[in-house]
């Protein structure tokens, strides 16, 4: 099997060698090159190109989003944003993934060998992977318009599975939205098409802490509906969207006929925190036949079994296919599970929650 060949764009020393001794730490990865800026990184990609580029924002004579820009309009590659926990950091890879970077890899100001090598390990190897298997012409298109692993776990680790149905009677619907690779994108398409006036919306996308509240201020200032990164109580409600802060759980709670979401830490499910299967599953609990679930493209199978728990418990489900997918990957194993009640391409899907209300209602 052919390794993952890739280039490390980093203005640390102490960076590059650290990240490069993570990533060939699996035999999958090779690098084949660091350079301290773009720059040097152009003059070493004529003698070989890279299968995935590992890189940094702030550099010295030419900035990663400069790059970046330049890199998806002569010849489109995975692109892996290293970037800082800061919130100058956040809204600058806010511009990296609004230009075609497929993921995020945090890095802080200080500790970076530590961080790196005990905490963000398997992060970065898992986002490099990733990026080699996404589909980056289509996230272009989209856009213009040996490491240790911990268990497992799945959302019994948060929530105990829905069981019989006993929810009152509400005429409130819900929308729940779960993606990752390629997610940030294809939330952009989706959220802009939809009315001002719409079914309550809560999504999980697969993002590291502080960058949440970047994407969500990034959405709400091109969107008609109102979008927020959540907290703890916040109400869902027509025309509201909220996603999950990065690093805690997000799970739908009912009081009465309306609904709330709780915000909390736990364990990684399925090695993610926010999980779309906790979300999932807690919507499947507290929404059951009043929901419509969307499950996009992402890399693993975290909402899967989630969306198999709404489908059980009466909500319609969807997932976007494989054509406008930049990883099929979470919707192929909810396909493969009998999750879905129907594929459609990503355009279609704001159509579809447009109409939640005549769905759920109709059935």
């Amino acid at each position: 099997m052919e390794k993952i060949k890739v280039l490390i764009v980093d203005d640390s020393a102490v960076v590059r060698e650290v990240v490069k001794q993570v990533l060939e730490s699996d035999p999958s990865i090779q690098v084949i090159g660091t350079a301290m800026d773009p720059i040097f990184a152009m003059e070493k990609m004529k003698a070989q190109w890279p299968d995935v580029i590992v890189l940094d924002i702030e550099m010295p004579r030419m900035d990663g989003i400069t790059f970046l820009h330049k890199l998806m309009a002569e010849r489109p590659t995975p692109v892996v944003i290293c970037s800082t926990l800061t919130e100058k950091g956040a809204q600058a890879t806010m511009q990296a993934l609004a230009a075609g970077a497929t993921s995020i890899i945090t890095k802080p100001k200080m500790g970076v060998k530590r961080f790196l090598l005990e905490d963000a390990s398997n992060d970065l190897v898992e986002s490099v992977k990733a990026a080699s298997r996404a589909n980056v012409r289509r996230l272009v298109d989209t856009t213009l318009r040996p490491v240790s692993i911990s268990p497992k776990l799945n959302a019994d680790a948060i929530l105990a599975p829905p069981g019989a149905s006993n929810l009152g009677l509400t005429s409130e619907q819900i929308v729940a939205i779960g993606t990752s690779t390629g997610g940030t994108q294809a939330l952009e398409v989706v959220l802009t098409a939809l009315p001002r006036i719409c079914a309550g919306i809560v999504i999980v996308q697969h993002m590291p802490e502080m960058f949440t509240e970047a994407f969500a201020q990034r959405l709400n200032s091109l969107c008609q509906i109102e979008v927020l990164e959540a907290k703890n109580n916040d109400r869902v409600i027509p025309g509201r969207a909220l996603i999950a802060p990065g690093g805690k759980h997000m799970m739908l709670k009912r009081s009465g006929a309306q609904y709330h979401v709780e915000v909390i830490d736990g364990p990684l499910v399925n090695r993610h925190r926010p999980s779309v299967d906790v979300l999932f599953r807690s919507v499947a609990k507290f929404a059951g036949k009043n929901a419509l679930g969307i499950i996009m493209t992402g890399m693993g199978d975290d909402g899967a079994r989630g969306l198999r728990e709404m489908r059980d418990a009466g909500a319609y489900t969807i997932g976007e296919n494989e054509d406008t997918c930049v990883v099929y990957g979470m919707p192929k194993e909810a396909m493969k599970l009998g999750a879905v009640c129907e594929e459609m391409p990503l355009q279609q899907i704001a159509g579809k929650i447009s109409t939640v209300h005549a769905m759920i209602s109709g059935r």
